[in-house]
């Protein structure tokens, strides 16, 4: 197993080009399930979700070829399986979105229940009810989720909470059923908007992504396309808050500034310099951080996935913040390893309470989950001495070349083998 080991006190600066969007990638490479010709995916990100998303297809029977480093091309037609493997769905979240996808293509579907960075519970209520109001039907067996029909018909759904994930499957299964389907209380996050702009560019008709009511007419057949992902939100906020919490002095490229105006803003009120540009942002710190209360929301509020990283700033700041978790209830797993810093934060439910500290010192942490892990990249890279950051598998989930684009911008960061420990035996 890798770690990182990182010497802190390196101002970052220069330029760093940010990935495809993680969580648009793992929506619009199982929607190709849909399609009925090859489709091009571009500005695909390095990461091992997309890798284990794309093995889910592949082990489904489609054909895949990797154009270059940043484009997949999808033949599906392929496909004669709706039962997903087990073994490769178990670990990922994102593989209940193939639930939508070979609903709306075959009628049916089987597919393990979610897995991913652990936060809590995940239902899938909201998926279901989704599913049921199309007209199907559905079982749990060891952990299996069996969803059938003899066809999806259109129909007016109203999700009880506002759900990304939901709100992505009920759009999967919704473009090839029969009539209009209406979400309301639909997710609006841009990689809704960028699923549906895929989806459209193959043929269908969905309207209203990006509000909370979407509209969906379907239609019989999609056909093959070029597509190319958006920029990644969370990637981009996290070399924004990376370069604020070193006093740095970076510009973040390829992205759509529009998304992260939620992170420019709290980054501007603790006192950062955020300089936007058409596709790109400059962040540059120049005087110690102001505290800031944070409170995480559905887009377009704060996004969830930036907390943690936030969290390092404000551990620093002068004076006390408050974070109020609004989505996850298990969210604040981070902070014993923060703490192990020399971090003074309580948690108390879903609520922190960060009393800023002067710096923070280097310690052996881990990643407890993706967002976590890039928490304490940045932690390690504003302390003073060498940290290690363990379960790195955490990290590379979402975040493509981390190593090498922090390395980059200034940072001594170097990725090592662990020592796997001797056991008893050995040791005597």
């Amino acid at each position: 197993m890798d770690k990182f080991v990182i010497t802190g006190g390196n101002r970052l600066t220069g330029e760093v080009s940010i990935s495809g969007a993680k969580n648009a990638a793992i929506a619009i490479i199982p929607a190709v399930i849909l399609s009925e010709g090859v489709c091009r995916i571009e500005n695909v990100p390095n990461i091992t979700d997309v890798t284990a998303i794309t093995r889910m297809l592949y082990d489904l029977g489609a054909e895949i070829r990797s154009v270059n480093k940043s484009t997949l091309e999808i033949d599906p037609r392929p496909i004669r399986s709706y039962v997903a493997s087990y073994e490769l769905a178990r670990h990922m979240r994102a593989s209940y979105y193939l639930l939508g996808a070979l609903l709306g293509r075959f009628s049916h579907a089987v597919v393990t229940m979610p897995g991913g960075c652990d936060f809590g519970v995940r239902p899938i209520d909201q998926h279901l009810k989704g599913f049921s109001a199309l007209g199907a039907s559905y079982k749990l067996e060891s952990g299996m989720v069996d969803v059938y029909c003899d066809e999806l018909v259109g129909n007016n759904i109203y999700m009880d909470v506002v759900t990304v994930g939901a709100t992505v499957n009920t759009m999967l299964a919704a473009v090839r059923a029969k009539g209009t389907t209406v979400i309301e209380n639909a997710a609006k996050e841009p990689h809704i908007v960028d699923l549906a702009n895929f989806l459209n560019t193959m043929g269908a008709d969905v309207r209203g992504a990006g509000t909370d009511v979407i509209k969906i007419k379907g239609v019989e057949h999609l056909h093959g396309c070029t597509y190319s992902i958006i920029p990644d939100q969370i990637e981009a906020g996290t070399y924004m808050a990376a370069a604020a919490a070193t006093g740095g002095d970076v510009l973040v490229k390829n992205v759509i500034p529009k998304h992260l105006e939620s992170i420019s803003a709290k980054l501007e009120e603790m006192g950062v310099e955020v300089e936007e540009y058409d596709d790109a942002v400059r962040v540059r710190r120049t005087r110690p951080l102001n505290k800031c209360n944070i409170k995480t929301m559905p887009h377009p509020g704060f996004p969830t996935d930036m907390q943690p990283q936030i969290a390092v700033l404000l551990s620093i700041a002068k004076g006390t913040s408050i974070i109020n978790e609004g989505i996850w209830d298990n969210r604040f797993r981070y902070v014993e390893e923060l703490k192990r810093m020399g971090a003074q934060i309580s948690v108390d439910g879903k609520v922190a309470v960060v009393e800023g500290v002067e710096h923070l010192t280097a310690a052996p942490v881990k990643a407890t989950d993706l967002r976590a892990g890039a928490a304490m990249l940045i932690a390690a890279m504003c302390a003073s001495g060498v940290s290690s950051v363990e379960d790195i598998q955490h990290i590379e989930r979402g975040y493509e070349d981390v190593e090498g684009k922090f390395r980059a911008l200034g940072a001594d960061i170097r990725r090592v083998q662990e020592q796997e420990k001797p056991s008893v035996a050995q040791a005597v």
